[in-house]
This record gives structure tokens, sequence and C-alpha cells, in this order.
């Protein structure tokens, strides 16, 4: 039931990328690119190094640890969750991948955005280029031990490192789908 329809919508801003709307007392934000859907990539090399991604992160006024991720539909018409997982894959950590899987999809901050992030993971993987991303995102990659993963992110949050919180539903998804099932 939608408690809001009666509300006026109201757009406080509109920009190439994000615009931000009021609706009675409630602002957020919606993406203007794609369907406002993301992509976080759960990708392990055949060494069992799950990769993980460095980037400085304006928002945040700091250095962040992720998994690869990118937006769909992102100037790529027709675009997948699939197809997205496997272009940032190679992109931001030059990894391509022979099969991707999609596990979960939903939103990634329910009170401010309407954005919803698909988790996909990749199998297969085999090393095709350097990475570092694209348009100077300038993506320093991890290839971490897969059994040291945990305590490697808690070291670097020690370090000063913002962490994504899904790195850790990531790290789950590794061997179970998301109904708790054991992942093949």
């Amino acid at each position: 039931m939608n408690h809001h329809a009666d509300e006026t919508m109201e757009m406080l801003y509109d920009g190439p990328w994000l615009r931000m709307i009021r609706r009675g007392r409630w602002e957020y934000v919606e993406r203007t690119h794609g369907d406002g859907m993301a992509v976080i990539v759960i990708a392990v090399t055949p060494d069992d190094d799950v990769l993980f991604v460095e980037q400085y992160r304006i928002p945040l006024g700091a250095r962040t640890i992720e998994m690869p991720a990118g937006l769909v539909g992102d100037d790529h018409a027709g675009d997948t969750p699939e197809a997205a997982a496997r272009r940032e894959l190679i992109e931001e950590t030059g990894w391509s991948a022979g099969r991707v899987e999609m596990l979960l999809i939903g939103p990634t901050s329910a009170g401010m955005s309407n954005e919803r992030i698909a988790f996909v993971r990749a199998r297969e993987l085999t090393k095709v280029g350097e990475g570092g991303g694209v348009d100077n995102e300038d993506i320093i990659v991890h290839a971490v031990p897969r059994a040291q993963a945990p305590a490697w992110l808690m070291q670097k949050q020690r370090e000063g490192f913002e962490l994504d919180l899904k790195l850790w539903a990531g790290l789950w998804m590794i061997e179970h789908n998301p109904d708790g099932s054991k992942a093949d």
C-alpha cells in the first residue's frame, strides 16, 4: 500500500547523474541513468584470491575498499546486470568471467535513494588485462587469499580506509546462495 500517493512530488535538483526529490517531508535521490540499478561482482580467482578494488570516493573524502561494481545501463543500451558485471570486472580488475550468476537484487540505502544493487557471482576467471578502471577511476586491485580476507579488511579499516558493508555479504555469497544453500 502506498501511503504517499496523495503527496505531491517536487524536483529539488535534476542533474546529469542524480536528481533530488521531495515527497511530503521526505527527501531522496534517484539515479538518472539506466534503471537506477548498480551491480556488485563477487569474484574469486583460480588461486582462491578474492578480488577487491580500492579507490578514492569523493562523497566520503576517503579511500574505500569495495568489490568491483558499476551502473547497469551506463551508456550501454539493452544492458543487463550480468553484462554490466562482466564489463565492470574486466575494466576494474582485468579479470574476465567465464560464467556469471545473478544472485539477489535489493536497495542500497532505502531511506535515501531508490537505487538497487544486484549481487552477481563471477566464476571461471581468466586474467585478460591490468584493470584499474576507465575515465581516471584510478582503481587499485587487491587479490587477497580468501581465508585471510576478513582479517585483511579489518586491517584496512585500521589504516583509515572506508569499507563497504556489502563486502561481508559478498564474502558469504562466495560459498552460499542467498537462500543459504551451498553454491556450486
